[in-house]
Parts: C-alpha cells; sequence; structure tokens
C-alpha cells in the first residue's frame, strides 16, 4: 500500500466533517489555498478511550493552531459521519466528546487513509497518524504511533513551529530547538567540503 511521504504533494482530500455540531465539507485544497498549515491526525475510533483524550486536547489549545500559526487541525476517522456527531454531541461521563470544535472528518469510504498509506485493511480503522502539511500542500512530517499511545500537543506544535522557521530563515533546528532558538546554518562551503568529502568516501 502506497504511503504519503515527507517533500512530496500530500494527497487531496473532500469530505464530511462534523464542525460544531454540524456536518460540513471540508477540503485539503479548500485550507493550503488560504495559505494554511494543516495537522492532519488520524484516529482509528469513536467512543474509544485513548482518541477522546486527543482531540479534546487538541480542542482546548485550537487558538493555539488557528490564530498564532495559521494551522488547520482536523481529525480523521473511517467512522460515519452520523456517528461522528452523536459522539461529539454526548456528554464526557456517557462516553462522549462533550461538543469539541475540531473538524471530525468522515472516512467512512476509507479512500483518505488508503491514500495517506494508513489504512489497517484487514480492520477497517486507521493507524493512529499525524500528517503536518504546508501551505503549499507539501507533507512535512509524519507521525505514527502505537493505538494505544496518545500524541503530545506541545510537540505538534514545536514541529509546525521549527518548519515555519526553517522556510522562513533557511536554517536547521537541533535537538529541541523550541520557538525562540536560535537556528543552525551550514556555510556553503562547509556543505560543498561534506559533499566532496561523502563523494570520496564512495569512490
Amino acid at each position: 500500500m502506497h504511503r504519503a511521504s515527507v517533500g512530496k504533494p500530500a494527497p487531496d482530500f473532500t469530505a464530511t466533517a462534523v464542525m460544531d455540531g454540524k456536518l460540513k465539507e471540508i477540503s485539503l485544497s479548500a485550507y493550503t489555498s488560504a495559505n494554511h498549515w494543516v495537522a492532519l491526525i488520524f484516529f482509528p475510533k469513536a467512543w474509544s478511550f485513548v482518541c477522546p483524550t486527543e482531540i479534546r486536547a487538541y480542542s482546548e489549545r485550537l487558538e493555539e493552531f488557528l490564530y498564532t500559526r495559521s494551522c488547520a487541525v482536523v481529525f480523521a476517522s473511517t467512522d460515519t459521519e452520523l456517528c461522528l456527531r452523536a459522539w461529539n454531541h454526548t456528554n464526557e461521563m456517557e462516553g462522549g466528546l462533550g461538543g469539541v470544535h475540531v473538524p471530525l472528518m468522515s472516512d467512512s469510504n476509507h479512500k483518505i487513509s488508503r491514500d495517506y498509506g494508513v489504512l489497517l485493511e484487514d480492520q477497517g480503522v486507521a493507524e493512529r497518524a499525524l500528517f503536518i502539511i504546508d501551505p503549499k500542500g507539501t507533507v512535512r512530517n509524519i507521525t505514527i504511533s502505537d493505538a494505544d499511545v496518545g500524541r503530545s500537543v506541545d510537540e505538534t506544535l514545536r514541529i509546525i513551529d521549527a518548519l515555519a522557521f526553517k522556510d522562513e530563515y533557511g536554517e536547521g533546528c537541533p535537538v529541541n530547538w523550541k520557538k525562540g532558538d536560535a537556528g543552525l546554518k551550514m556555510a556553503e562551503q562547509t556543505k560543498n567540503s561534506c559533499i566532496m568529502k561523502l563523494q570520496n568516501f564512495n569512490e
């Protein structure tokens, strides 16, 4: 099965999502044409125990994505739109989301999960995968986790900041880099020297 790759165009998608309790059609091209980054977050299924903790956490910090970083957050699963809507409308004490604000996109025909290479065909669900897509529609980061291990909102924000920093300044980001830190700039002469040494080594 083909998987979306870092540095390659992200597969476009158009699907129905639950947004603030209503059903709305969304698409990757609409986000990127508005010059938005996109955090496309696949989760296995609704009415589970790890997924709602993630979705609520990202929803609570949605402004940090949308207004500070111009990044849309989209959660996607192979559940039907009606299932996702019911889940969002149900209160937390009964296993629901209690009304989150992030879009919950239905991929009930499995096309999007399959296009991104994260569909578990034998189970009919998506892996716990995160794709960060830049405003040009290019995949810049991919993270795939164990189904029972939730992701970090802070780390997602850090990666978006690092990618935006690299695009703006042309510098690399060292280990544990965070917004406000200095980057790493390799001089062209040093870069060429490294290339020559590598070529000599291969010979």
